[in-house]
């Protein structure tokens, strides 16, 4: 693929031909110019079959509006458009069409809401809101949830691995396993979620972070294939990383020869005035080679190196791993808290792919248009009531209680503020059975989630670096009651309508119905 090539697959063409071919239909119908109003959001969380998440974090923002920026119609885009035919031969977009395409084919005329990256976000509260001319709002929606959902979705699986290994250290390894170039977005994703480095290189460099690694299973054995041995190789690495030498034991024998031949190593390096990083292990029983592992180099006189384990590790199976260490330390006489404290956690295939679900259910649904300079809400009917989109221009309160823990995100028209309610009453979205009601002494803080990102196509926002955006979501996964938290079986977090809200949209899907009789 060429340079040109590329920019016509990655740019403003980087959408699916629908969004085209409606495009040009709102043309011809004097419609392009319409204001509407498009909710990004997402309807369930990650189901990973064993177990579902219970929150998810937003990511994803800058790397959108960064396309955003550089995404536009230019003349090559425009003569692959008039090549195309339909079944009977014919022009699929004319003239007329693209010659008001190549002067209006950007993203400049759009506004833009989202709730920033590095926070907890919940179904059907909307991530991104985007209002302007129907046509070029809606040729976003593709790159919109191309780019939004997957790293949304991967800083999810992030969160919840971080979340199971106690806060310790956290590596992502996948991008040998990821899909393509995604893995750049994958492992930023990762950064944002939890992870504490990534081996990518390059993204690495892009974010500011150095980026981590040991060595691979190749360099022992070239060093045995000539005849210099397992330690051989762990000298050799030793002596041109004295400083971080971390080294991967499990190539021939854990236990016999690559903890004994690393600690052979680790004195060496002591003498010269160097102190070990540690060793990782990638295959075998995790917990037990852990164990057996920390007493052998504790009784070496290294009981501070660190174990970092790898070979796919996720959110459970970290778990498990500490859970059985718990369990067995006691019968090595070892602690098992001293264990577990210098475990680090190598994180690859189940993270950068989102292991067990592989895609978010983020969706981009029309609910306002302007008409003759007022707004009337849009709504879609679906037959499950779950799936009902929540219409209009609206605002998203997040509500804490007596705790400071959140309580519910609370959904409302934009003329209303819940913080001046004595009291909130807070329906189901679609359970008219459902509600609960909420003083204002029940209730420590009211946040507003939506913050303005784009006027006009004019950037207004300034966009938080990598640390600040971690640093959110550490904040954000504290304020969660710890049964939203949990790994398996996780408390339902309560997404509300105010009782606005839900009356316009039962009056709606109402209007609807009367009109499909």
């Amino acid at each position: 693929m060429n340079d040109a090539e590329q920019q016509i697959a990655e740019g403003i063409l980087f959408t699916d031909h629908y969004q085209l071919t409606m495009a040009q239909l709102y043309y011809r119908m004097g419609l392009h110019e319409k204001e509407v109003q498009f909710d990004h959001f997402f309807r369930s969380y990650p189901d990973y079959g064993l177990h579902k998440a219970g929150f998810c974090i937003n990511a994803g923002l800058e790397w959108l509006l960064d396309w955003m920026r550089t995404a536009r119609i230019g003349p090559q885009d425009v003569e692959y458009l008039r090549s195309l035919r339909t079944n009977s031969g014919r022009r699929m977009f004319d003239d007329d069409f693209l010659a008001w395409l190549g002067e209006n084919g950007s993203f400049d005329g759009l506004s833009l809401q989202a709730i920033p990256e590095g926070r907890v976000v919940h179904p059907n509260v909307p991530l991104t809101v985007v209002q302007g001319p129907i046509v070029q709002a809606q040729l976003l929606e593709t790159a919109l949830l191309n780019q939004l959902n997957f790293q949304t979705l991967i800083a999810t699986k992030a969160a919840r691995i971080r979340q199971s290994g106690g806060g310790r250290l956290m590596l992502e390894f996948g991008m040998r396993r990821a899909q393509g170039l995604g893995a750049n977005a994958g492992a930023r994703a990762a950064l944002i979620g939890g992870a504490d480095y990534t081996s990518n290189v390059g993204i690495s460099r892009v974010l500011g972070y150095p980026p981590k690694g040991t060595h691979a299973h190749s360099m022992v054995q070239i060093f045995m294939a000539l005849g210099m041995g397992e330690l051989g190789a762990f000298r050799a690495y030793a002596d041109v990383y004295p400083d971080d030498c971390l080294l991967l034991v499990d190539t021939i024998d854990t236990l016999e020869s690559g903890v004994p031949n690393a600690i052979t190593v680790f004195e060496e390096l002591r003498r010269k005035g160097y102190e070990p990083v540690g060793i990782r292990l990638d295959s075998g029983d995790l917990a037990y080679l852990s164990i057996r592992a920390a007493k052998m180099l504790d009784d070496a006189g290294f009981p501070a190196t660190t174990i970092v384990l790898s070979s796919n590790l996720d959110e459970l199976v970290i778990w498990q791993i500490m859970t059985q260490i718990r369990e067995e330390a006691p019968r090595w006489e070892m602690d098992a808290d001293h264990v577990i404290n210098r475990l680090a956690f190598g994180v690859g295939t189940r993270l950068i792919t989102s292991w067990g679900d592989p895609a978010l259910g983020g969706v981009y649904k029309l609910v306002a248009v302007c008409d003759g300079g007022h707004w009337k809400p849009a709504i879609k009917i679906s037959d499950s009531a779950d799936k009902t989109p929540n219409p209009g221009h609206k605002c998203a309160w997040r509500v804490y209680d007596r705790r400071g823990k959140a309580t519910a995100d609370l959904l409302g028209t934009e003329d209303e503020d819940p913080q001046a309610m004595h009291t909130i009453l807070l329906r189901h979205p679609s359970d008219h059975t459902k509600s609960r009601v909420l003083a204002q002494d029940e209730i420590t803080r009211i946040e507003p989630l939506l913050i303005p990102i784009l006027d006009g196509g004019r950037l207004v926002y300034d966009l938080p670096d990598i640390e600040a955006i971690r640093q959110q979501r550490r904040e954000d996964v504290e304020r969660l009651d710890p049964g939203v938290r949990r790994l398996l079986n996780p408390h339902i977090y309560h997404v509300s309508l105010t009782d606005r809200l839900w009356k316009l949209k039962q009056a709606l899907i109402a209007s609807v119905a009367e009109q499909s009789q």
